[in-house]
């Protein structure tokens, strides 16, 4: 009886020590998050020889995220061996070559001074920032065709650590036969974030690849500092200018809804966007009668579509010319401040750095906040 009573005190001794055991092995094995303020689309562990970036929200309604292995020198072999099966694929970090597919994806690089690792990209004609530009105009950026279409054979060649794409829902066969060959194919969704600052923290998504996690937060901070500094100061106006956006394409009216992130720009720039109370996604689809009881008399026409001149949106539709911004000439379009190739600088640059597009906002709004502060993007439309 001694005996085992002895026994089951042994057992229990060991069972404990297992216990204990399991929960040590489970504190060794968790991983640090990356800090992230406002993106919901993507997550980072670090596990210290090792990281697992998932992306969550690679385009609106997404139905699974994805996970990827990202390896540093002398990772732990042991995990890679047992768990590869969960991962999209294993990517070993910091990247040297790498392949992007949105001009929006341009400034991170430069931004975190990695341009140089950029060998591949679709339509290099849109790419206005100056770095990339030159390397562009030196040959070190190869012409990769259409995002729709890739040139497969041309970007095996040039043999990235990684290709950047997006997409609407994942269905880039190119992008399959580029998986099949070996190349890791992360999709970035940036653009299907609510929020101008949560569009900006995707740096820290290539902050990560290039092993640069410092650098991105510091410079995702300064961004996110000038950003509220600007709403504080456009605060203090009283005065909220009533504001038009959009324009007539085939006899729809087309203009951002109350919950984008244009319109979440307005509202920082203390304007009363008429269209603010709006709800869902993507653009409002409306009449001209729609829009003209309500935006007749509106002060500021702002982005009104791809209409590079007053005489351009009036020889389009002639109603243009009826509201009372068209008439004492306050319309204001970024669609004119292009590279030397011809991109549009505000579709390249605006979601990495959504402080200069308030700031443009506030000046043309309330010029009287920032005298000394030229616009960066928009021009009045002439």
């Amino acid at each position: 009886m001694k005996y085992k009573s002895l026994l089951i005190i042994i057992a229990l001794i060991l069972f404990n020590c297992k216990s204990e055991s399991k929960k040590q092995d489970i504190e060794v094995i968790e991983g640090t998050s990356l800090d992230l303020k406002y993106a919901k689309g993507f997550k980072v562990t670090d596990f210290g020889s090792y990281k697992i970036l998932e992306i969550i929200s690679p385009w609106p309604k997404a139905d699974k995220s994805y996970e990827f292995a990202l390896l540093k020198k002398g990772y732990d072999e042991s995990f890679w061996s047992t768990e590869q099966k969960r991962f999209e694929a294993a990517i070993e970090i910091p990247i040297k070559k790498i392949v992007v597919t949105s001009t929006t994806h341009i400034p991170a690089l430069e931004l975190l001074n990695e341009e140089q690792n950029l060998v591949g990209f679709p339509g290099t004609d849109y790419i206005s920032l100056e770095k990339t530009r030159k390397r562009i105009d030196e040959n070190h950026v190869r012409e990769l065709g259409k995002n729709e279409g890739i040139n497969t054979e041309v970007l095996l060649e040039l043999k990235p650590d990684v290709v950047v794409g997006f997409g609407i829902d994942g269905t880039n066969r190119t992008f399959e036969t580029i998986k099949k060959s070996g190349i890791p194919v992360v999709f970035n969704g940036d653009w299907v974030e609510e929020s101008p600052l949560a569009k900006a923290e995707w740096i820290k998504f290539f902050g990560v690849l290039f092993n640069k996690e410092k650098e991105a937060d510091s410079i995702f901070n300064t961004i996110e500092k000038n950003y509220l500094d600007a709403k504080a100061l456009a605060k203090k106006i009283k005065n909220k200018p009533t504001i038009l956006s959009g324009a007539m394409h085939n006899d729809v009216w087309f203009l951002p809804n109350g919950t984008s992130t244009e319109a979440q720009l307005l509202k920082d720039a203390n304007t009363n966007y008429l269209w603010s109370d709006s709800q869902g996604t993507g653009s409002l689809s409306l009449n001209f009668e729609t829009v003209f009881s309500k935006a007749k008399t509106a002060d500021i026409w702002l982005s009104p579509s791809n209409y590079t001149s007053k005489e351009a949106l009036k020889n389009s539709n002639l109603q243009h010319a009826m509201f009372d911004a068209f008439k004492n000439n306050n319309i204001y379009s970024s669609i004119n401040t292009k590279g030397e190739s011809g991109g549009i600088l505000y579709f390249e640059l605006g979601t990495s750095r959504p402080d200069l597009v308030l700031k443009d906002l506030i000046k043309i709004c309330h010029p009287e906040l920032l005298k000394n502060y030229d616009l960066y993007f928009f021009k009045r439309l002439k």
